[in-house]
């Protein structure tokens, strides 16, 4: 099931049906990536896990389980990974749980292939483009250091296990400190589309779960504020 041509990047594409599988995969070796078909999600964690592809399309109803768990399992080996999720739900609570288990984007079906490869760019581009480039600088936020050229963030030596959306979001509050930012700039910043309604819920989904990670009270936060009726603002 796996594609033999060459890419530069590789996806692991986890779907369940054999016909969209063919379908995605051959417009996604046409574009010119390299595609690895899983059709269960136990087949593609193990194969995240061993292969490590760039980015992983994960479908959310598999017949040995919820993408969501899948998606989760992936992060939980520590795999930082776009991961970005198929999905032919429309409710924003689905969404919001993709996200929660650590996915930086999803995709509702039907769409199209343009749409898709816009995402994926985007998603590789932020992944492995400006945003994990040797800039070879340190940023210093609070007790956080985040070293761009390695792609990491410490807290007194210790490494934070950030998804790349939360990466590539503090990176960003952190090279605009004291600045108010809103949720369109964010969006554009990060994702490259134009806002909508559910872009903006995910980005409040992603500030919740990196004050999560960086915030010594994330009930309290002292480093990523609310800027009420604006966005968000990082505190140095």
């Amino acid at each position: 099931m796996e594609s033999q041509a060459y890419s530069p990047y590789r996806i692991l594409l986890v779907e369940d049906d054999p016909a969209v599988a063919r379908s995605l995969q051959a417009g996604l070796e046409h574009a010119g990536f390299s595609v690895t078909w899983k059709n269960n999600g136990a087949e593609g964690v193990a194969y995240a896990r061993d292969h490590n592809p760039h980015l992983v399309l994960l479908d959310v109803r598999l017949p040995d389980g919820s993408g969501f768990d899948f998606c989760r399992q992936i992060r939980q080996l520590g795999l930082k990974l776009p991961i970005v999720m198929l999905t032919v739900q429309r409710e924003e609570t689905d969404k919001v749980l993709g996200l929660e288990m650590g996915a930086d984007d999803y995709v509702t079906k039907p769409f199209s292939l343009r749409e898709l490869l816009s995402r994926i760019r985007a998603q590789i581009r932020r992944a492995y483009g400006e945003y994990a480039s040797s800039q070879g600088r340190l940023l210093y936020v609070q007790d956080l250091v985040i070293d761009q050229a390695a792609g990491s963030v410490r807290r007194n030596d210790q490494p934070l296990n950030l998804t790349p959306t939360e990466y590539k979001l503090l990176v960003y509050l952190a090279c605009h400190p004291g600045q108010a930012l809103s949720r369109t700039q964010i969006i554009e910043a990060l994702w490259g589309h134009s806002p909508d309604a559910d872009a903006e819920r995910a980005v409040n989904v992603h500030i919740r779960r990196l004050r999560e990670k960086v915030e010594p009270d994330s009930n309290r936060p002292s480093i990523i504020l609310t800027v009420p009726g604006i966005g968000y603002r990082l505190v140095n």
